[in-house]
């Protein structure tokens, strides 16, 4: 049975995988991710595939999501999260395995784990959202990404009769700006959730805000794609209970739904762009 290396790096840790054609995991590792130190990163990166895979028979390649920018063959021109960035990292675990290496945002090939693994891949076209530090997403139709957009969430948005970037507003980390500008002084995400939960009135207004400026960008996708669903992850999935409802209420011409692959989109996701570049 064909089998792809599948790693999801990001700036905590790194997770390997050897993930066959249907899509089964059959060996994980998770370790820490170097950062800081280009020659270090790419060291621990090829030493954790060595811990994780026991058997090479039947890989076809190794594939990875990465956080950052990727030039189509694979160089990556920073991963702000490791502190590092001009990394080859195709090349140098090419030249380590004797493989075919693919490289791609980690949006886009957790889009491609919705689109191909998920709940929703029978859906003809489907997009792929991040809400958490930053906002990211991709749109996929018929399985394959299409217009690649992770720097979505670097879309200018108006607030307060000031332009914006949206993820700079309305991510996790964002609602603590969006708070700051009303006068309500917050430490996390977590927190706002906690009074909008308990009805705080000045939290309340803050989070109609935040509802609207969703909507109005899903809203604006919308238009744009035309996707049959959009798939929602992230850290402020975490408050799902507290929102969610709300906001598709916002967004009656979409559908909206919780991502199905959970935290093994990135792994799944790099599986399948690494069969497609394979084929």
């Amino acid at each position: 049975m064909a089998k792809i290396i599948a790693l999801d790096i990001g700036g905590t840790n790194t997770r390997c995988a050897l993930v066959n054609e249907k899509y089964e995991i059959e060996e994980i590792l998770i370790k820490p991710t170097v950062v800081g130190n280009l020659d270090l990163f790419l060291a621990s990166v090829s030493a954790v595939i060595r811990e994780a895979i026991k058997d090479f028979t039947g890989v076809k390649a190794i594939s990875i999501g990465v956080p950052g920018r990727v030039r189509h063959d694979g160089y990556i021109y920073a991963l702000p999260n490791v502190h590092i960035s001009n990394i080859p990292l195709s090349e140098y675990l090419s030249k380590e395995f004797n493989l075919p290496v693919f490289v791609r945002n980690d949006a886009e090939v957790a889009a491609l784990a919705e689109a191909n693994v998920g709940p929703y891949k029978d859906c003809k076209s489907l997009y792929f959202v991040t809400i958490s530090t930053g906002v990211g997403g991709a749109l996929c139709i018929d399985g394959a990404l299409v217009n690649s957009s992770y720097e979505i969430g670097h879309t200018m948005t108006a607030y307060h009769n000031e332009i914006h970037e949206f993820e700079h507003m309305a991510s996790g980390t964002g609602i603590r700006r969006l708070c700051d500008m009303n006068g309500l002084n917050i430490e996390s995400a977590r927190d706002f959730f906690e009074l909008v939960k308990n009805k705080h009135p000045l939290a309340m207004r803050v989070y109609k805000d935040w509802i609207k400026m969703l909507a109005e960008w899903i809203e604006m996708n919308q238009d744009n794609f035309s996707p049959e669903v959009f798939t929602i992850t992230g850290g402020v999935m975490k408050s799902k209970d507290i929102f969610f409802e709300d906001l598709r209420r916002a967004c009656p011409a979409s559908r909206l739904e919780e991502c199905g692959c959970d935290q093994y989109a990135g792994l799944l996701g790099a599986a399948v762009f690494g069969f497609q570049s394979c084929k």
